[in-house]
């Protein structure tokens, strides 16, 4: 009878066997390039903020690797920069891009962007001042970035901006095979462009449409930034979700060929 018994707990342990290696597709594998950027003396008061954002993850599911060239677009307060920066090292570069639309709104964080742009530590990374719009880089880049501000792409103080044309430039800026991830908080189902200006929310949905008539594929979706706690009906600011908010995290690949 053990034979037996032990077949059957075996048969029944498969099931959950699978579940345990499917459970978590954004964890892909870590590399030690991002092992080291993350342990940076100059990212010492980022760390505080690093389990919350799932940065080893992002990095992982963005396929970042040294000698590689980024576009990260309005890098805030520099968080994601201060690790691309340490990623790419001295063989790649990341450029970064402030609208000048949005730039009169976030003067304190601009002010101290070109301070760090400046330092020599960070000698890989340039800024770039440039219409919302007329979105470019210096040189084809391995992956464009951008981290809670798709939307503000499409709200009256960017132009607003013709998306088909702002997602255009993104895939012309990249290398064949190259990367667009995008990082947003999540607005309702099937509520389009509503929550943009409001909430600062964008349905999902809406993103991969745009960014697929591009021209780009869909390319995967990590879950890293997932809170299905979150009502979406509350402006990311709010006490009550600032920090926690649901957040999609999409891949698009520009074709090779």
């Amino acid at each position: 009878m053990r034979p037996a018994i032990l077949a059957v707990l075996l048969a029944a342990s498969l099931p959950v066997v699978a579940l345990a290696q499917t459970a978590k597709p954004h964890q892909a594998a870590v590399s030690t390039a991002v092992q080291k950027a993350l342990a940076d003396p100059a990212r010492q008061t980022d760390r505080a903020e690093d389990a919350r954002r799932k940065v080893a993850q992002v990095m992982a599911f963005a396929e970042v690797k040294p000698g590689q060239k980024v576009l990260e677009l309005v890098p805030g307060s520099g968080y994601w920069t201060r690790v691309f920066s340490a990623v790419v090292g001295p063989q790649g570069h990341v450029y970064t891009v402030w609208p000048g639309e949005m730039a009169k709104y976030a003067s304190k964080s601009l002010a101290q962007w070109q301070k760090l742009a400046a330092t020599p530590h960070y000698a890989n990374v340039t800024l770039l001042q440039q219409p919302a719009a007329l979105l470019s880089a210096p040189e084809p880049v391995d992956l464009v970035f951008t981290a809670q501000n798709y939307h503000d792409y499409h709200d009256p103080f960017m132009g607003p901006v013709d998306m088909a044309g702002f997602d255009k430039q993104v895939y012309d800026a990249l290398k064949p095979g190259g990367l667009f991830v995008v990082i947003d908080h999540v607005a309702p189902a099937g509520s389009g462009l509503a929550d943009t200006d409001t909430l600062h929310r964008i349905d999902p949905a809406v993103v991969k449409q745009e960014v697929e008539a591009a021209g780009f594929v869909f390319d995967g979706e990590s879950d890293a930034l997932r809170n299905p706690a979150d009502p979406h009906d509350a402006k990311v600011f709010d006490k009550s979700i600032r920090g926690h908010t649901d957040q999609f995290v999409y891949r698009f690949r520009k074709p090779a060929k």
